[in-house]
């Protein structure tokens, strides 16, 4: 069975010359990124993830979280795992020095979180809630929390969740019924949540709450939710732990998969808890945690088709069954026969596309963030802004896709358990789901991120693209030429949905939002041709400088060429879907849905 190892030589390559990792290094507080510190962070979380989480990621699995009288034990040897990970300080690479971070760009932490993932998902869940939650108070909380939580939260020592769902809510917010009464100094919390990752465990001495909930005069709907931090044990004001607050989990949830991280039904009565920033404005500090948390859970997509893709690989390389096209010799290893080879490919192409994406965002978070001119600042961060739907929606349902591709690769035995490959299927599947469905972040992608600003943002992400189509005209080869034509189609394709959502958006918005995911994914797919066009250009220029390893050049090369053949040419029936409008969608009444 092959263990993970972490496809560094990919991951310097996108960072190095797709992600400009020397120019987020230039950027103001980011001086210690230097080609050395990374190398070694690199390869230092590789060696965590492989040796210490991907051994207890199937063992993991099976055993599962254990939920007894309201306590929650983790499967063993996680415990073990998450103290090597806080003294190992892989919790605080991006997070300010003022709270005990290293103050590393977040290029670099995305590219260490998924090593984590992809050696372990369900472990990986846990730090990336609490990244969310110690951005939210970054960003949203008084001094006097900032001082108290963010230290512990930052090195590890106390964990973070977010806690909007509840039972008769779902994605729906403005269904939110848990109150918050005014007592003193803070309030006293009362509902219920579910769906909380790691909302009660045994890893950390603490676990840090953010809770969705309203106070006894706030509006109906959206407006009149706040957000308030509610620690699992109220700290002293020297840090330390104190009395136990009233919160309670209730039990955790049986799933398909992610068995090692407890889903938990949380219980509030009157905890007490602190108002983060004002009142009836939580939806806003919220969507700061949920932003984080989809781009995470993008590259959670990544990363699990990474790992699939290992296992398949290895696999089919050791798997004797069937002779060549040929008929010469014997039984061949199933990688010789060209539809396993096929298979392979989409996994192997899509996986460092969506790679290349979503590390090319996060360094757009860094210049967003820390850029001197607030003209570059802005037109980043509108990037960022209308990309984050896309790697959080099209590299989940790519990394379900690809994962399912990894039990085709095995067969029979990839139905079988013990191979490990249905396991990276059940777990891709919850990714497409949590932190808003792929519908709803279509439907920000349609209405929030095209619509509301006239289509500025797609239109310059369209005119990268068309310097990038200037730059494949001067590169060389066939492989070059293919990409550009396909690249090509598939841009003008996305351009015509573009016009298509701003003509209908505002008279007829169902026409609009009725293909908002076959957009979605349509430009996923040309998103990540534009990076493959970039990866093959950026690996001609190094082949002819005699620089790097030429087999790792030839084979982005000739993996780019398959991308601009086999994956690009399906956004082409995406955009057709998106722009059909509503009437076929729409067509059949509620009753048509009856079989009887």
């Amino acid at each position: 069975m092959s263990a993970y190892r972490a496809p560094l030589k990919d991951m310097r390559f996108v960072l190095r010359e797709l992600a400009g990792l020397a120019e987020v290094a230039e950027l103001p507080g980011f001086g210690e990124a230097t080609p050395d510190t990374v190398d070694a962070i690199l390869e230092e979380a590789a060696k965590f993830a492989s040796s210490v989480l991907d051994p207890l990621n199937q063992a993991g699995d099976r055993e599962g979280s254990r939920w007894q009288e309201g306590r929650v034990a983790t499967p063993r040897g996680f415990r073990d795992a998450y103290r090597k990970y806080v003294e190992g300080g892989w919790a605080t690479l991006p997070f300010a020095p003022a709270w005990g971070g290293q103050g590393l760009p977040k290029l670099v932490a995305t590219a260490v979180e998924e090593m984590i993932t992809s050696a372990n998902m369900s472990f990986s869940l846990c730090p990336l809630l609490t990244q969310g939650a110690i951005h939210a108070l970054e960003l949203c909380g008084s001094d006097a929390q900032k001082k108290l939580f963010l230290p512990k939260m930052v090195a590890g020592e106390w964990t973070g969740t977010m806690n909007l769902t509840e039972p008769q809510a779902g994605s729906d917010l403005a269904l939110v019924r848990t109150r918050a009464v005014p007592a003193g100094d803070h309030y006293l919390i009362s509902g219920q949540k579910i769906f909380i990752t790691y909302g009660e465990h045994d890893l950390a001495e603490n676990i840090v709450h953010l809770v969705l909930a309203r106070t006894p005069n706030a509006p109906e709907g959206v407006k009149g939710i706040s957000l308030f931090v509610v620690p699992k044990y109220l700290p002293r004001p020297d840090g330390t732990i104190g009395e136990r607050n009233r919160v309670t989990c209730a039990s955790i949830e049986h799933k398909l998969g992610i068995h090692a991280s407890p889903t938990a039904m949380m219980v509030y009565d009157n905890a007490v808890g602190y108002l983060v920033g004002e009142e009836n404005k939580g939806l806003a500090y919220m969507f700061v945690m949920m932003n984080a948390a989809r781009f995470s859970v993008g590259l959670e997509g990544v990363a699990i088709a990474e790992r699939a893709f290992q296992r398949a690989l290895a696999y089919a390389r050791e798997r004797l069954q069937g002779r060549d096209l040929a008929g010469a010799g014997g039984t061949v290893p199933i990688i010789r026969h060209p539809d396993v080879r096929r298979m392979l490919l989409l996994m192997k192409s899509q996986t460092e596309a969506m790679r290349a994406l979503a590390y090319v965002v996060a360094a757009a978070m860094d210049v967003a963030a820390r850029h001197p001119d607030r003209a570059v600042r802005e037109r980043k961060q509108a990037f960022v802004d209308l990309m984050i739907p896309v790697v959080k929606g099209w590299c989940t349902e790519t990394g379900i896709e690809i994962a399912s591709l990894g039990v085709q690769v095995h067969g029979g035995m990839g139905y079988v358990e013990e191979t490990g490959a249905a396991q990276h299927l059940r777990d891709a599947r919850i990714t497409a789901i949590y932190e808003g469905t792929t519908g709803i972040q279509a439907n920000d992608l349609v209405g929030r991120k095209i619509a509301r600003d006239g289509g500025r943002a797609a239109k310059a992400w369209l005119a990268e693209l068309a310097q990038t189509d200037s730059a494949l005209a001067r590169a060389q080869g066939e492989e070059a030429a293919i990409l550009r034509a396909s690249l090509a189609e598939g841009a003008k394709a996305i351009a015509a949905c573009v016009d298509f959502v701003l003509s209908k958006a505002g008279a007829e918005p169902a026409a609009a939002f009725a293909g908002a995911v076959p957009l979605l994914k349509a430009a996923g797919i040309v998103a990540g041709g534009w990076q493959m066009a970039r990866a093959l250009v950026a690996a001609q220029r190094k082949l002819a400088a005699g620089e790097g390893d030429p087999d790792f050049l030839r084979a982005k090369i000739a993996t780019a060429r398959f991308y601009a053949e086999h994956v690009l040419p399906q956004a082409l029936a995406f955009s057709r879907a998106a722009s059909a409008g509503a009437d076929a969608v729409m067509a059949v009444p509620e009753e048509g849905f009856l079989a009887a």
